[in-house]
Order: C-alpha cells, then sequence, then structure tokens
C-alpha cells in the first residue's frame, strides 16, 4: 500500500489480473506445427511472399546436423560447403607452375602457365513428408520440435548417404563409384576418374590379402595419407577382421578409447553400409582422403511446408534441403576391384 499526500487517498498496488499467460518468443514455431498458427509468417520462396513456407529454426536445424553427421558416415569425413544456390562452382588446377633451370647469366625463356578446370557438384533437392496425427500433435507433453528433428533427419540421412556413394548425378549427387574407373596411375588418367587396384581373384581376395591392402595404402600418396580412411560396408569388414599378418596378429584394430574408430593398418574405418558387398566386379573397398577428395555442396537452411488439408487427420510436414556432390580430386581416393585385373 502506498499513501497519496496530494490527494489524501490510499492507493493499493495490486498485479493485473488479466490472467494471461506469457508466450515465450521462440514460441512462435512450436504454435505453427501444432496448430497452424501464424504468429510470424516466412517466404516460403523468395519471390512468393507469405506462401506457408517456414524456415526452420536454429535449434532444430543443428539437431539435424548432427543426426545426420553420425548416421551418413561420408558427410563426417567429407568436405562439406556451405551454398547460397544451386550454381555453385569451384576452380581446381590441373599441375602446377612449369619451372626450369638456367645459369647466372643465361637467358629465362617463358615458362607454361597452369591449367583450371571448373568443378561443378550435381544438386538435387532432398525432401522428407513425415506425417502425425491432429491428436497427436495437440499433447501438449509431446515434444513436437525433436520428433520432426528425429523423422528428417533418418530420411535425409538415408537418401544421402546413398546417394554420395552410389548417386547417377540426375537430379541428386554423383557418388564417387559411379564415375569413370581406371588401372592407370596418377598422373596418366584423366581428370575425374578414380584409380583401382585388382584384389587378385574374380570375387574375393587373392593370395595374400593383407599385400593387397598394404598396396591399396600406398597408392595414395603421402600427402593425401594424412587424414585418409577406409570406407566398406559391415560384411567387407567382417572378412577383413579375420586377416592376420605373418607373426599371428590381426589386420584390425580396436578402438583404444570411446569414440574413436577402429584402425587397420593405421587408419581409420568408416563403416557405410551402402558400400557394395564383396562380388565379381565390385568396388567393395575406398581408401584416401574423402576431405580433398568428395566435395558435398548444399543449402544451409531446410525449409518446412505444414499440410492439414490433403490427408486429414493427418498433418504433413514437407521438409526440403538441396544438396550436391562430386569427386572434387580424383587422386585423393583408390578403390579396390574384386577381379583378377
Amino acid at each position: 500500500m502506498s499513501f497519496n499526500k496530494e490527494n489524501d487517498v490510499d492507493v493499493i498496488e495490486r498485479p493485473a489480473l488479466d490472467g494471461a499467460r506469457v508466450v515465450q518468443a521462440d514460441g512462435a514455431f512450436a504454435g505453427f506445427v501444432r496448430a497452424g498458427t501464424t504468429l510470424e509468417m516466412k517466404a516460403f520462396t523468395g519471390v512468393s511472399g507469405d506462401a506457408g513456407g517456414f524456415a526452420v529454426p536454429r535449434e532444430i536445424d543443428a539437431q539435424i546436423a548432427a543426426v545426420l553427421k553420425g548416421a551418413s558416415p561420408i558427410r563426417a569425413i567429407a568436405n562439406v560447403v556451405k551454398v547460397g544456390s544451386a550454381g555453385y562452382r569451384k576452380l581446381i588446377t590441373t599441375g602446377g607452375t612449369p619451372s626450369g633451370w638456367a645459369a647466372e647469366t643465361a637467358p629465362r625463356p617463358e615458362t607454361a602457365s597452369p591449367v583450371f578446370a571448373e568443378l561443378v557438384p550435381p544438386m538435387g533437392e532432398l525432401y522428407a513428408n513425415p506425417s502425425a496425427s491432429q491428436a497427436m500433435l495437440d499433447d501438449a507433453a509431446f515434444d513436437v520440435e525433436a520428433w520432426l528433428a528425429g523423422e528428417i533427419a533418418a530420411e535425409f540421412a538415408r537418401a544421402e548417404g546413398a546417394a554420395f556413394i552410389g548417386g547417377n548425378g540426375v537430379n541428386r549427387p554423383r557418388g564417387f563409384l559411379t564415375g569413370a574407373m581406371s588401372s592407370a596411375k596418377d598422373g596418366v588418367r584423366p581428370l575425374g576418374t578414380l584409380q583401382y587396384l585388382p584384389s587378385g581373384a574374380a570375387s574375393d581376395f587373392g593370395t595374400a590379402p593383407d599385400e593387397r591392402l598394404i598396396d591399396l595404402v600406398q597408392a595414395v600418396r603421402a600427402p593425401y595419407r594424412q587424414g585418409a580412411s577406409w570406407v566398406m560396408n559391415a560384411a567387407t569388414l567382417a572378412r577383413i577382421r579375420k586377416f592376420k599378418s605373418n607373426d599371428g596378429m590381426p589386420l584390425w584394430q580396436p578402438s583404444l578409447a570411446s569414440g574413436q574408430p577402429a584402425m587397420l593398418l593405421g587408419y581409420p574405418v568408416v563403416e557405410a553400409e551402402d558400400m557394395p558387398d564383396i562380388a565379381a566386379n565390385a568396388f567393395a573397398i575406398a581408401f584416401g582422403n574423402f576431405r580433398a577428395g568428395y566435395l558435398i555442396a548444399e543449402r544451409a537452411e531446410t525449409a518446412i511446408l505444414r499440410d492439414p488439408y490433403s490427408n486429414k487427420p493427418f498433418v504433413g510436414f514437407y521438409a526440403t534441403k538441396r544438396i550436391g556432390g562430386c569427386v572434387a580430386d580424383s587422386e585423393a581416393i583408390k578403390l579396390m576391384k574384386f577381379a583378377t585385373a
């Protein structure tokens, strides 16, 4: 209570009895997902105005990226570039600047200039379309954001993991197993052609499989071996885990610390289930520096459109993301082909 001397009346200070619940500033997206409320509209495209598309909040986008890194192993070891449009280009040089020797007073003729090549990763639109009933969305105890992030992440990881390895480059990334292959060494093959080494048998490892694996490692030049890793599926790894050297020691070494990958000949092993099984003419094993060898170009934002009308009583969430990929440096990745030659 306070006393007003000027008017000689008592003024009682009370809180406002409006009964309104304070809405947090970050509740707009949660309200949109649950009930379709339009507290804050954002354009679905850059030119169409308020068309119903909402940019995913940064917290949800971060969750998606974290799950993708665990579920799509190629993303974790490749070079990921954030782009603003689908027209991403990258310049690479196909050789250094030639030089020459000369005496102190001898003339210096002009040398050749470096040659540039343009790298254009094929891009496509990756989408996911999960749905949920309106009754489930109305449940206040249900964490809609976590569910949405998990559904989108699972679908995106499955699709992009397969495309980075075996994508044909048509409205999707071009996988590193779908490009040109050759047994020619570095410096002889055309740009963009990966080198492969035969396993020594038509559909299996030949004699001395440990030596074949060592040859694959040494086929990668020393600058690329810093940061190189193996890529194969679980069935192929199961075969290799049984190999032993001449002194009886296994070639495969388990991880010595939590969160660290297992090692094969001193290099980490990445399991990718989209890699082919051991079979005739299959490229079942890859080794190299994927940070230098494979490029992933993607938009930083994920767009989500809420559709409560097409399939009542279910609410669909249409999520899209543009992503591309291709081999960036064909000398950084080597393959093992299960064949005699």
